[in-house]
């Protein structure tokens, strides 16, 4: 939720934002005449309610047939007051009804277009030539296979398309994967979370998943309790109604949870394996900080991406996502892009969005500060999103053999520098 002072000081911002997201522009017209009409029918009750009070006041010095005169104008004057405080509460949620539905205001230099309009910001590491070392490489699910690790068959046996078992290697890796990514945000001084998977409404609706997001969310109607899509969500509500203390901001949170999306408008998009799946792990990064701190918080969050990307020796791309591609809460985004050598392309594997005060404010999410208390900025970013990870491991460092060699830092864990066909 935006501010509702912009909408009176600066309501062209809010039309060049929803302009550069291909949005309704007359939202922001609808937006500040139903604010009009809130703060109308608001006055119209507290001025009504002082003449209650005042009249009141007058009974009790009165006396005889004024007194009585008196009584019959408070009894009128009451159904007013009545009528007058539901006008203002309906105006009000009328207007936040409609504020809910307005974006978070994109920054005047992200990129203009939709979801293929991205600027390419860097490109790291360079695709390795297969012809050159003289084979053609397997995608990740011929080797998930040949190495006992993905079991896609299994998966749709016991729960439908787009569910999988990691099996063996598979497994492991993902254990490892996880530790790595723990260990690094541990000493980049994150606190490490393990969240609740289920939700309220409260927590979606205030990330901004209800909206546009909502046919992709899982919900739970007995229990009116959501699957979260991201770790995001529950790390963002963790705070909500709170008053926090500005000395202790930042706060940097890491949380490890499941991740469920129905992939809704997919269908026959990445049906092979595990790239597009309805449930994966994540580990994810979330900030907390000072509004005046957001943007810098923001590249960190993509340095941290960055490093733990090229940890694993995986080339990649960093992007700057365009506004009509931008979800609600976001007011800029990155994404990283890995090479998946079967496909010849770079494809998603990371994302970090700057949120300002969007989602606090939709949270209330405040800190105290020296000047006063107001809302704080969130921001968050994924670290290490498991299934296309190893998709991306595989498909790298896959040998001819059928064999995959170990990224040196998850040696470790896995206790050994090469996969091998089982």
């Amino acid at each position: 939720m935006i501010d509702p002072k912009l909408l009176r000081t600066d309501p062209d911002r809010l039309r060049r934002a929803q302009q550069a997201r291909g949005e309704s522009v007359e939202l922001v017209d609808d937006l500040i005449a139903a604010d009009e009409a809130r703060r109308a029918a608001v006055t119209s009750f507290e001025t009504l309610r002082a003449g209650q009070k005042d009249l009141g006041k007058q009974v009790s010095r009165a006396s005889g047939d004024e007194k009585q005169e008196l009584l019959g104008r408070t009894k009128r004057l009451a159904a007013e007051v009545k009528e007058a405080e539901a006008a203002a509460a309906g105006a009000d949620a009328a207007f936040t009804e409609l504020m809910l539905t307005l974006p978070n205001p994109v920054f005047d230099d992200v990129p203009r277009g939709g979801e293929d309009d991205f600027t390419v910001v860097e490109t790291i590491g360079s695709p390795r030539d297969f012809a050159a070392e003289g084979f053609t490489p397997r995608d990740h699910l011929e080797l998930g296979q040949l190495l006992g690790a993905i079991d896609m068959e299994r998966g749709a046996k016991v729960s439908g398309s787009r569910f999988y078992f990691l099996t063996g290697q598979g497994a492991l890796l993902e254990f490892a994967l996880i530790n790595h990514a723990i260990r690094v945000a541990t000493e980049w001084g994150f606190t490490p979370v393990i969240p609740p998977a289920l939700v309220k409404p409260s927590a979606m609706e205030g990330t901004g998943f209800l909206g546009q997001a909502a046919q992709d969310v899982y919900h739970l109607p007995a229990d009116d309790l959501y699957l979260v899509g991201t770790s995001e969500v529950a790390l963002a509500a963790m705070h909500s109604a709170e008053i926090l203390d500005a000395d202790t901001l930042p706060r940097h949170y890491v949380g490890y949870s499941p991740c469920y999306r129905r992939e809704a408008g997919s269908y026959g998009k990445d049906t092979r394996g595990i790239f597009r799946v309805h449930w994966f792990d994540k580990v994810e990064m979330f900030v907390y900080c000072d509004s005046a701190d957001a943007e810098a918080e923001h590249q960190r969050l993509l340095e941290f991406e960055k490093t733990f990307i090229s940890s694993l020796g995986l080339p990649f791309q960093v992007l700057e996502v365009a506004a009509g591609d931008l979800g609600l809460s976001a007011a800029r985004k990155y994404d990283c892009y890995g090479w998946i050598p079967t496909q010849g392309r770079y494809r998603e594997i990371t994302s970090t969005s700057n949120c300002t005060e969007f989602q606090a404010r939709r949270l209330n999410i405040r800190a105290r500060y020296a000047e006063g208390v107001r809302p704080v900025s969130t921001l968050n970013g994924t670290l290490c999103a498991m299934t296309r990870t190893i998709i991306m491991i595989l498909e790298n460092h896959q040998q001819a053999d059928g064999s995959v060699t170990v990224p040196e830092v998850l040696r470790p864990y896995l206790g050994t520098d090469v996969l091998r066909p089982v």
